[in-house]
């Protein structure tokens, strides 16, 4: 809707698309941030993270360390080891609890809240979505979307990005309900997350809430399923043909979000946002 889309438009997003077409289309929005997690923290506190002194991404020391030995070809990495020593542990590098989150603001205003997907805002339990305003979290930060050696999946390394290569050997495939205990999702990550969501609305449908379903897709590492990547079989460079499977079932996912509160009767009493 915004002008082609990935792989010059091969892979169509009809449901995204109706969102701005039947709705409105912001054309010129900003993120709050250049990388994810301050712009996540800009998106849930409706502020300027370099505010809050949160404008950096939190990373753990094992991936600082694989960055700064990494040649990009252009430049060498700059940076400062003998500082290492004064960084603050990764699971305490989270939105400070200042902070009043959009979620905080809705459920003092009656909403049940829901989060679902990426969190990004800190690993301690202080931080935990459920601490900022959420009364459910189905936490899916830091997770492949299945196992790498799934056959149901089609994957694609970056051996040029020192970040994808410490994803493929650190991260697991794994979900959190709530800070319980973590568990392998039942289906490829994106489609678990709409199940969910899916599913929450349908129990909700009789009072109100907000949901915040922030999918991982399609974020590194690039897993697509198999059927997704068949079915772009046009598509010949295999690393965009991954990339576009995966926004095909993330737009997959929006149209059965859209379609469930077609089907509970919410389509004319709910705002849908989506962002990028």
């Amino acid at each position: 809707v915004n002008g082609g889309g990935i792989a010059g438009g091969a892979a169509p997003t009809p449901n995204i698309d109706s969102i701005a077409r039947e709705g409105v289309n912001f054309a010129q929005g900003y993120a709050g941030h250049g990388t994810r997690a301050p712009s996540r923290a800009a998106l849930l506190t409706g502020r300027y993270p370099t505010r809050f002194g949160f404008e950096f991404t939190p990373a753990p020391a094992a991936l600082t360390k694989n960055m700064r030995t990494f040649n990009y070809g252009i430049h060498n990495g700059i940076s400062f080891p003998e500082r290492e020593k004064d960084m603050i542990p990764f699971a305490k590098m989270g939105l400070p609890q200042s902070e009043i989150t959009l979620a905080d603001l809705l459920q003092r205003a009656g909403y049940h809240t829901l989060h679902f997907g990426k969190w990004h805002l800190g690993e301690s339990p202080e931080f935990a979505a459920t601490k900022r305003g959420f009364k459910e979290s189905l936490l899916t930060s830091g997770s492949m979307y299945l196992p790498k050696d799934d056959p149901r999946v089609v994957n694609s390394k970056q051996d040029f990005d020192p970040i994808d290569r410490f994803l493929w050997q650190s991260m697991p495939f794994y979900a959190q309900k709530d800070g319980g205990p973590g568990f392998q999702p039942k289906a490829y990550l994106t489609d678990y997350l709409t199940d969910e969501a899916v599913k929450a609305i349908h129990a909700n449908r009789n009072r109100p809430f907000f949901a915040y379903l922030a999918y991982n897709a399609p974020h590194t590492p690039l897993q697509a399923t198999k059927a997704d990547y068949d079915a772009l079989s046009h598509i010949k460079d295999h690393r965009l043909r991954v990339c576009a499977a995966m926004i095909r079932a993330l737009d997959r996912g929006v149209g059965r979000v859209l379609q469930q509160l077609e089907e509970d009767g919410l389509r004319d009493n709910t705002l849908v946002v989506f962002v990028s």
